[in-house]
């Protein structure tokens, strides 16, 4: 009789050793990932039964939690939706979230680690939580600017304070308004969702940070850089200019915009950035070579694949295992270059702070429900991308660009602004990007702005970066010297 009952007592205690195991995995181990998954409807009430903190962007929130009549209890709002889409991304029930409501949401939600004595406050006193509001770096006006610029052209504007990598402005187009995507009605946000997603352009996805083109003439700064920076070559140095250029070991040639010729067989660096001579910097890549080319775009923050501002930005890349003609083309910012409108505004913008590359940050300051400050960003240096010499001479030419080059269109009376253009081809038969990166004061630059118009915009075929990028990235870099 003792030993069924010792049995039965055995597989009792198994048991209950087995669902104190089961309990202790779900309720400890795996509580993180159950209460973020978006499936989990405890989390949604409880998330939507708290104020969630606002995003602010000129002291105004642009998104924020309203108290309502139903079950979830708030619902986030977009002030401009369109205009801050790839600032804010979205917070839906149905579909998630993205930008910084998905990147800063511990801090929107009260969640994070760093406010762990206020939510302790928030309980002691019977205070209902609410979530940190999350300031960013925008500049209302140049983002207000570059929008306005790009109409309902397809592209990219990202602005930086070059000094300390604030970015004054990021917008994508087309956009798109999270107000559709935050209703409470799930089946109108899982429709909502659906067509942006099948609409065309990828609104939901942003061109700024997520997605990268060939850079075409705008990588020439790179290229420039690199000759500066072997000590084999000055501003004044003359490169071989022809008006086409034989590819090695092919019997294809690269020629200049429209056919043109650069003025001669050989013509010094600076003139060679003036009038975007391709032929020039073709024939200086291949003697640069392939590994100071990589090297160099290194330095400016290509090939980093953990890149966030918070959100993750996409890895600018140079190809490798180039053979000649394959390097020609690459210094010049066509073939395998891939670069995103971010990546090219921290180009200007290591250019105008004296060689130095700032990291790049959306998040200006975060704060507790009574205004404290949780945290701050503080600027970091990224890299030394050029010396400072080479940065002042890459300016001058810049400036030459501006003044009496490609980048006319970007003057502005009584400001010296450092440009380049570059008009980048892609698939055959589909009209060339446009690009201009540039920044102002050339003497005490306030902010880098590139701007990129996917396949020539309202110009197709005929545009340029000088003709349609250009007046954009002016009228941002009046808006933020107007600030």
């Amino acid at each position: 009789m003792n030993t069924p009952l010792r049995r039965l007592a055995t597989i009792t205690l198994v048991m209950f050793v087995a669902l104190m195991a089961s309990a202790t995995w779900v309720q400890f181990f795996q509580a993180e990932s159950l209460n973020t998954d978006g499936r989990n409807v405890r989390t949604l009430y409880r998330e939507h039964g708290n104020a969630r903190g606002p995003i602010v962007a000129g002291g105004e929130a642009i998104a924020a939690s309203v108290p309502v009549d139903d079950p979830f209890g708030y619902q986030r709002t977009y002030s401009h939706g369109e205009l801050y889409s790839a600032v804010t991304g979205f917070y839906s029930i149905a579909n998630g979230r993205s930008e910084l409501e998905k990147y800063e949401n511990d801090q929107l939600t009260g969640r994070s680690d760093q406010l762990f004595f206020t939510r302790i406050r928030d309980l002691l006193t019977g205070k209902r939580p609410e979530g940190a509001a999350v300031e960013t770096t925008v500049l209302p006006a140049a983002q207000q600017a570059a929008r306005d610029g790009l109409g309902d052209q397809n592209g990219a504007v990202v602005a930086i304070e070059p000094s300390t990598g604030r970015i004054l402005a990021m917008v994508s187009t087309p956009g798109f308004d999270p107000n559709q995507l935050a209703v409470h009605s799930t089946s109108e946000a899982a429709a909502a969702y659906r067509a942006l997603a099948e609409a065309p352009g990828n609104p939901l996805r942003s061109n700024a940070t997520q997605e990268r083109y060939a850079p075409g003439s705008t990588f020439k700064l790179v290229t420039a850089a690199a000759a500066l920076e072997s000590g084999s070559y000055t501003a004044d140095s003359l490169v071989p200019s022809p008006t086409q250029l034989t590819l090695p070991q092919t019997s294809a040639t690269i020629g200049n915009f429209g056919g043109s010729s650069c003025g001669g067989e050989e013509i010094t660096l600076t003139e060679a950035l003036r009038i975007s001579c391709n032929t020039a910097f073709a024939s200086l890549g291949l003697t640069l070579g392939e590994d100071a080319l990589r090297e160099q775009s290194e330095r400016f923050g290509f090939f980093d694949p953990e890149q966030t501002v918070p959100m993750p930005v996409v890895e600018s890349v140079f190809p490798t295992g180039l053979d000649p003609a394959m390097l020609a083309q690459s210094a010049i910012g066509q073939r395998d270059v891939q670069a995103s409108p971010l990546q090219m505004a921290m180009v200007a913008s290591a250019i105008a702070n004296g060689g130095r590359l700032m990291t790049p940050y959306l998040v200006e300051t975060v704060r507790a429900a009574d205004l404290t400050v949780v945290s701050q960003t503080r600027p970091e240096v990224l890299s030394n991308a050029v010396s400072s010499g080479t940065a002042s001479a890459l300016t001058q030419m810049m400036v030459g660009v501006v003044e009496s080059g490609t980048g006319r269109a970007a003057r502005i009376d009584g400001v010296q602004v450092a440009g380049k253009t570059g008009t980048a081809q892609t698939v055959e038969g589909e009209p060339p990007h446009a690009w201009f990166t540039a920044f102002a004061p050339a003497e005490a630059p306030r902010v880098a702005v590139a701007v990129i118009v996917e396949n020539g915009g309202n110009l197709g075929n005929e545009a340029t970066g000088g003709a349609i990028a250009a007046p954009i990235a002016r009228a941002v870099i009046q808006a933020v010297l107007g600030s």
